[in-house]
């Protein structure tokens, strides 16, 4: 049996660029910058000042809150500032900058030989410590997440193993090499919700990955690999949930509220390291791919490498490049600036010789409803996309606007070239500022 939900759309993937090249390490050679805030929640607080030296796995700033996650060093070196740097959505915001003295000396790490044996507390105490934040895009605190108010109603912890986004292969080269921590980390999960089982939710367009996942779970009464229907947007949290589960959860639930928790493939590796090895967060698979770039690859780099050298690293760009995508193409921001440096949850750099959106001309709509087949969240795209652009907010409310998950379903399907899901999300926004 396969998984999946209603609506959705069947882009091209792109995945054979970088599916089948092994993870490479990559050691930045100049200066990281590492964000304060790399998370949903409060920008957390520095703990060092300019000229302090720092090692490897060194925290530097600590939770500002409830909502909010650890930040630690991911070189050696010596704080350079504590200034403004850009992000690859590219915003400007605080971080901490380290002039990597290229030892990248570490700090010891406190391993648990026996995971099992550490109660529910320790193991929150644990992820905590590590700054660990979903790393498939959100950057919610996973220990957060991980402590719902109703625990003993949780009945499905899910791994995100999907990867429905075009191009990116992260978690697939994730799964390959990493597999047996994966199953580490759901198990460790699943200590803490004894009603609940591991689904680990893969789509079928990766079988090898399925098969490998299968074996590993052989003998694991808690733990199914469930293969999915390969279609976009199958790694959205409440489509992941309604394949899974066939439950619905709309955008006034939590996962929770489901009975559910889902965390990415990169982020249960995460949580593994971090409980049984004492590893925090520090780096992350970012995948360089696109016909666009010289050598498609992924690499595993410290969390604070700046693009540009990552991009060296895959050969450079090719002459003639038209758009960098940081991201996959259906959810990633367009970037004006490769200067910006890596954070937790920077998946990928797409790199794109042609940039075809930008030179479609959009027409008036023919009325086809082809947007409304393909929306996952069972809305009316194009009626939402008229009241966006006219300013009606009471109606936008009112059609349910704020169920859009801006997964650009609509535009890509819609004959019009219309740009459905910019006009939604723009909306979308100016209601949230006014809560």
């Amino acid at each position: 049996m396969k998984y999946t939900f209603m609506g959705g759309v069947h882009p091209y993937d792109g995945k054979d660029l970088s599916k089948d090249k092994e993870i490479r390490v990559y050691e930045p050679q100049g200066e990281v910058a590492i964000f304060l805030s790399q998370h949903i929640g409060a920008p957390a607080k520095a703990l060092v000042k300019k000229g302090d030296r720092v090692l490897k796995g060194q925290l530097i700033a600590e939770a500002g809150g409830f909502v909010s996650a650890n930040i630690h060093s991911s070189v050696s070196g010596t704080v350079k500032a504590i200034d403004k740097r850009r992000t690859p959505t590219g915003d400007m915001a605080d971080a901490v900058i380290i002039d990597n003295d290229g030892l990248f000396e570490s700090v010891d790490f406190e391993e648990v030989a026996d995971p099992s044996k550490l109660t529910g507390e320790e193991i929150l105490k644990r992820i905590s410590a590590a700054g660990i934040v979903g790393m498939g895009g959100a950057g919610f605190p996973t220990q957060v997440k991980l402590a719902p108010k109703e625990p003993d109603k949780i009945d499905h912890i899910i791994a995100n193993c999907a990867e429905c986004e075009p191009y990116l292969t992260s978690d697939y080269r994730m799964m390959l090499e990493h597999g047996d921590e994966l199953v580490g980390g759901m198990e460790i999960i699943l200590s803490l919700f004894p009603h609940a089982k591991g689904v680990i939710a893969i789509e079928d367009n990766k079988p090898d990955c399925i098969e490998h996942m299968g074996k590993l779970c052989e003998g694991h009464d808690r733990i199914s690999v469930y293969p999915l229907i390969t279609k976009y947007p199958q790694g959205s949290e409440r489509q992941l949930i309604n394949a899974v589960t066939k439950r619905r959860v709309t955008s006034k639930m939590l996962p929770a509220d489901a009975g559910c928790i889902v965390n990415n493939a990169d982020t249960m590796i995460a949580v593994y390291r971090a409980v049984a090895k004492g590893e925090p967060l520090m780096e992350r698979i970012v995948t360089m791919t696109g016909d666009g770039i010289e050598e498609p690859v992924n690499l595993q780099v410290p969390i604070g490498t700046q693009l540009t050298e990552l991009i060296e690293a895959a050969g450079g760009a090719k002459e003639g490049v038209e758009k960098i995508i940081c991201g996959g193409p259906m959810m990633g921001f367009a970037m004006f600036d490769t200067g910006a440096y890596v954070t937790k949850t920077t998946s990928a750099l797409l790199f794109m010789k042609e940039d075809q959106v930008s030179k479609e001309e959009p027409s008036p709509c023919i009325n086809c409803g082809r947007c409304v087949d393909a929306c996952p969240s069972r809305i009316l795209p194009v009626k939402l996309a008229v009241l966006a652009d006219n300013g009606d907010e009471e109606a936008f409310r009112e059609y349910n606007g704020m169920e859009c998950m801006e997964c650009g379903c609509c535009s890509y399907v819609c004959p019009a070239k219309r740009q459905l899901t910019q006009s939604i999300k723009t909306m979308r926004r100016q209601c949230m500022r006014k809560k």
